[in-house]
């Protein structure tokens, strides 16, 4: 499992995407949740403005990346 650092509180869903260069813009972002493919802590997350905290782990398509 990957770990990303965040220098924040929290970071929005998308930004996080893009950050882990999963999403290449913030429309593929928007995308990718859209379609279900984006999972917040082992459920599917619709809204592209979740803030995610250090410990969340987020998964797309069998790739997980944990927030610290």
């Amino acid at each position: 499992m990957l770990e990303l650092k965040i220098e924040s509180e929290y970071i929005k869903l998308d930004q996080f995407l893009k950050l882990a260069d999963i999403a290449s813009t913030g429309g593929h972002a928007k995308y990718l949740i859209q379609e279900g493919v984006v999972k917040v802590n082992g459920e599917v997350e619709m809204r592209r403005g979740k803030k995610l905290i250090p410990g969340d782990i987020v998964e797309v398509e069998g790739n997980q990346i944990k927030v610290v």
